[in-house]
């Protein structure tokens, strides 16, 4: 435990220190973004004279700026309708994607680089395998606008390609915000999507909390540099009821998350989040409904101090929160039986983290490095096929063809190791060309 809690502290002494590097030159990131929001078309509605570039820019800004984007999500649209008064814009756009990859002594079952999914044994059936998917071709609709009467507001809409067999049509988010408030289909509360790498591999790292739900939340600038949140959230548990003792029942209560976080930068921050959860199962034993509670804290941060230099980390830690997390969202570990107490389930322990770099040659030429690990900690003796940890590991590389045209490579490396020791490495190399309009 000491160790761990070294290593939050460590990562926040990080990032306080950047934090007050206050006057910087422009990084090699917010080049490219400069010029990516030169590409845009924009057609001007109403009469009257066009807005003044400032005001132009301050709104085309709002596309390129949000807590919630994740890095491989689609640029701002190429095609832009703006009011002359400023007040209003709407964008069409998207991203069509395609992967390939190619897996050698011994293949994961799905296109994702998934450590829980390497086999144990190795299975001589699937040792090698050639795949690619457009999966994470995607579309989006976006308004933003101010109203003398509600204030600032966005309606956002996206569908990706990523259904039965990669190729089915499926809603990401759908949601509405009104000044500090937000009702939708959205990013958790608990994620923090601006902290993930960009990768070739679409499933991100195995430690990462990547979840969406149907929410409310209240977020707020207290001043320039800090912001507060607080959100309740529909839940959805993976309970491993075995149907004999004990037995899922429904969600009763909304999961309640919130975080607090300094940004000095736009797109650079530091930030603190928890959740707590209430997951209820039924004990057949006794027949009796019962409820444990779920609980997770979360410290993550990115930050460029050095022109050409991005630097990622996200750590977190918890009980009952294996469906929120990277490698356990693949089984049923919110809560899990207790081998002692038949009848009895309990929230089982995890803890993981992922550290990354980026660097740019130039705005356009970068590469990067990913390094994480997911660790589950149960509490009572388990299956000795269980999983017990994985790493995963990235190296790539990204060109920017042109500031809509991108392809990347990249070398994938993870490791599932078993309760009673047993281990298998698993490795990947793969390709990704897209074009987002």
């Amino acid at each position: 435990m000491k160790a761990k809690i070294n290593l939050f502290v460590a990562f926040a002494a990080v990032a306080v220190v950047s934090a007050v590097a206050q006057d910087r030159p422009q990084s090699r990131v917010e080049q490219y973004i400069d010029s990516l929001k030169s590409t845009h078309r924009i057609e001007y509605l109403g009469e009257g004279d066009k807005p003044s570039p400032t005001d132009e820019r301050a709104l085309l800004d709002i596309f390129y700026y949000d807590q919630f984007r994740n890095a491989q999500d689609p640029r701002a649209p190429y095609f832009l309708f703006m009011s002359r008064d400023a007040n209003f814009a709407m964008g069409l756009g998207g991203v069509v994607r395609m992967r390939g990859w190619y897996d050698w002594a011994g293949a994961m079952p799905n296109n994702g680089f998934i450590p829980y999914n390497i086999a144990i044994p190795k299975n001589p059936a699937r040792s090698r395998w050639l795949g690619s998917t457009p999966a994470g071709t995607a579309l989006y609709f976006r308004v933003l606008g101010h109203n003398a009467t509600i204030g600032d507001y966005q309606l956002y809409i996206e569908a990706n390609f990523d259904g039965y067999n990669q190729r089915g049509f499926l809603l990401k988010k759908s949601y509405a915000t009104i000044n500090d408030w937000t009702i939708g289909y959205a990013h958790s509360t608990f994620s923090d999507p601006l902290a993930e790498p960009l990768l070739v591999d679409g499933q991100g790292p195995n430690a990462y909390v990547s979840t969406t739900a149907v929410l409310v939340r209240w977020m707020h600038n207290l001043r320039k540099d800090w912001i507060v949140a607080a959100s309740a959230e529909m839940p959805q548990s993976f309970v491993g009821a075995n149907g004999t003792t004990t037995q899922a029942i429904d969600d009763w209560m909304p999961n309640f998350a919130a975080f607090t976080q300094y940004e000095w930068a736009p797109n650079q921050h530091v930030r603190l989040a928890g959740i707590l959860r209430t997951l209820p199962y039924r004990d057949l034993v006794v027949g009796e409904n019962r409820n444990e509670m779920g609980w997770g804290v979360q410290l993550s941060s990115v930050m460029r101090p050095w022109k050409p230099l991005t630097l990622y980390f996200m750590g977190n830690y918890g009980r009952g929160i294996g469906s929120l997390t990277g490698d356990l969202m693949m089984g049923n570990y919110d809560l899990v039986n207790n081998p002692d107490t038949p009848g009895e389930m309990y929230a089982p322990r995890l803890f993981g983290w992922y550290g990354a770099a980026q660097y740019h040659f130039t705005p356009n030429l970068f590469t990067g490095l990913t390094f994480g690990q997911l660790r589950y900690l149960p509490e009572h003796n388990q299956d000795p096929t269980e999983y017990k940890y994985g790493l995963y590991s990235a190296l790539n590389v990204f060109w920017n063809i042109t500031p809509r045209i991108q392809v990347g490579g990249e070398l994938n490396l993870g490791k599932r190791a078993n309760a009673d020791g047993e281990s298998r490495w698993a490795r990947r190399v793969s390709l990704m060309t897209q074009f987002s309009f």
